[in-house]
């Protein structure tokens, strides 16, 4: 899986801009506010139709400009592909492939698979449970064809549903539309979390066999799917898993309409994780969650390389400086093989790796040579 060559017009900082990488590590470096990070996420763009940041899609067009368009020639499954993303305001964004317009993102699936790491995932352990939701989301996303529309529909259930448990005092007549939403949520409830049970299982196999290795075989890592209710789901379909799912809803309705909060769904879902059969979150000293964080992200690109054959894109974003050495080399030595695209604020940053090394320099939006 590689991106040969990135073009950018109109996407955040940049005007018009054309970056080429090499096959092994590519380090972009620069000041901060330049835009290595916008690089990264447009690549991740590509690859999961999601910003890897909190935002919507106009806040991905440049401030002076109506629209942007991101480009990429990429090898996939050993062919070239070009994928391209347009971004209009006022208008519903667009995908293509090899010149063909896609009907949705969820079409993007498998063509250009990548895994981000940043500083904030270095809090997966000790922060809530949204991170780890969104940590699940992003990683199925890009290995499962219908799990980004199960969830882009999950999301619009979601805000309407919250809007009848808010505003029903004022129009009692929106009860009336409860039943369905509720149906409709489980439905989409019972697709995600099935989806989910199943990748936690492969991720706590994973990440446990690189703890292991990570802490010298002093630390055992497990990691459990969490959903309402405490429900057994695993090895469960999703039609297996609606009529608990409708019960736990039926069981919280006068606590929603009470709250005017959608308290049963995918949305209150987690991963438990366990160090040495102790709670992480609460017990795990820093170092052992950045190791167990990092373990984490690392099984994560494994379990891309299981499903394809091929080791994604791996998408470092100015998390290097943020480790002691022990914990960057252990990271630089674990993707010896596929494309690594590394953001940082200095060129001379001490990599520790054999493979060939590209260097790339943002200043303002702008590639600049050295």
């Amino acid at each position: 899986m590689l991106v040969k060559e990135l073009s950018l017009n109109g996407f955040r900082n940049y005007d018009s801009v054309t970056a080429r990488f090499a096959d092994g590590v590519n380090v972009i470096c620069g000041q901060n506010a330049q835009g290595k990070t916008n690089l990264i996420e447009a690549v991740y763009y590509l690859a999961s139709g999601r910003s890897l940041r909190p935002a919507s899609d106009k806040d991905l067009i440049n401030f002076d400009r109506e629209s942007a368009c991101i480009q990429a020639n990429i090898i996939s499954c050993g062919r070239e592909q070009m994928l391209e993303a347009k971004l209009t305001r006022g208008r519903r964004r667009e995908f293509f492939a090899n010149g063909v317009k896609l009907k949705n993102a969820s079409e993007l699936t498998g063509r250009l698979t990548a895994v981000q790491f940043n500083p904030d995932d270095l809090n997966i352990i000790k922060e809530g449970a949204a991170i780890r939701r969104k940590l699940m989301d992003n990683c199925i996303s890009q290995l499962r064809p219908g799990y980004l529309a199960a969830l882009t529909e999950f999301n619009r259930l979601y805000d309407h549903k919250t809007r009848v448990l808010r505003d029903n005092h004022k129009k009692p007549s929106l009860l009336e539309l409860l039943d369905d939403f509720d149906l409709r949520l489980a439905q989409q409830s019972a697709k995600l979390i099935y989806y989910r049970s199943a990748f936690a299982i492969g991720l706590s196999r994973r990440a446990a066999e690189i703890h292991k290795s990570f802490s010298d075989g002093t630390e055992t890592m497990t990691i459990r799917y969490k959903t309402v209710g405490d429900m057994s789901v695993e090895g469960k379909k999703p039609e297996d898993i609606l009529p608990g799912l409708l019960k736990h809803q039926l069981e919280q309705r006068q606590a929603e309409l009470r709250t005017g909060l959608c308290l049963s769904g995918a949305h209150k879902d987690d991963l438990e994780i366990e160090i040495n059969s102790v709670p992480a979150r609460k017990f795990a000293s820093q170092g052992q969650a950045r190791t167990a964080s990092i373990s984490i992200k690392l099984a994560e690109r494994d379990m891309h390389f299981d499903n394809r054959g091929e080791y994604p894109l791996m998408l470092l974003d100015d998390v290097l400086s943020e480790l002691d050495s022990k914990r960057r080399g252990y990271i630089l030595g674990k993707i010896t093989r596929g494309q690594v695209l590394i953001t940082c604020c200095d060129e001379k940053i001490t990599l520790n790796t054999s493979k060939s090394v590209e260097v790339l320099r943002v200043e303002n939006g702008k590639l600049r040579d050295f």
